[in-house]
């Protein structure tokens, strides 16, 4: 019987980066949340976003937030979780400990899973379920007791997947900010029905 093969974690050191080129890199990549009964849900990302302070202007934690901003200065490859205007979100912790910069995770193709996502996300039209951020952490049933965990957990792991071509990969400005829009700091799988934006309507 063939055994299944299971990737290893990404290395501390890919996260101790430029979070726009880790937020490149993390294209393809996959997301896997176990429950406690052991059930398992996964999807692989296909968009995401940099931010890079203090030379993001979009980014007001320093200026206005301090305990966002000791969040976001957590050690790199940590889960960041936090809410904005009501909608939870899922960041990744980049660069050397004390510097908010992170990637936030913007949109999943479910790999596996799905029956449990609906549980925590009852929609009808299947792209609904993980084409966004703040619908990707409600379908994977993400807390805030993940914020500060490592990415390789035994509950939420990000790990690494087949990584998309460049040729397969467009890079835009970010959407959902009033200041740096003009940044190109959003990459996604050029086409893929998962996105937070531009998704044909595919019925449950």
């Amino acid at each position: 019987m063939a055994v299944k093969s299971v990737p290893l974690p990404y290395p501390p050191a890919f996260f101790n980066r430029d979070p726009v080129r880790v937020a490149r890199e993390l294209l393809g990549s996959r997301l896997v949340r176990t429950l406690d009964d052991g059930r398992v849900m996964s999807g692989r990302v296909v968009e995401t976003e940099a931010y890079d302070c203090p030379r993001d202007p979009s980014c007001t934690a320093g200026r206005f937030h301090a305990a966002r901003s000791a969040e976001l200065s957590l050690p790199p490859g940590t889960f960041l979780f936090w809410v904005a205007h009501t909608h939870p979100l899922l960041q990744v912790a980049c660069r050397e400990e004390g510097i908010a910069a992170s990637v936030l995770l913007r949109a999943l193709e479910p790999l596996e899973g799905e029956l449990s996502m609906l549980e925590y996300r009852p929609v009808t039209a299947r792209y609904n379920l993980t084409s966004g951020p703040a619908k990707l952490v409600q379908a994977l049933h993400v807390t805030p007791d993940f914020r500060g965990q490592r990415v390789n957990g035994p509950h939420l792991a990000l790990l690494p997947g087949e990584s998309v071509p460049d040729e397969r990969v467009s890079v835009t400005a970010r959407v959902g900010i009033r200041a740096g829009q003009n940044l190109p700091w959003r990459f996604l799988e050029t086409g893929n029905p998962w996105l937070s934006s531009g998704k044909p309507s595919m019925e449950l």
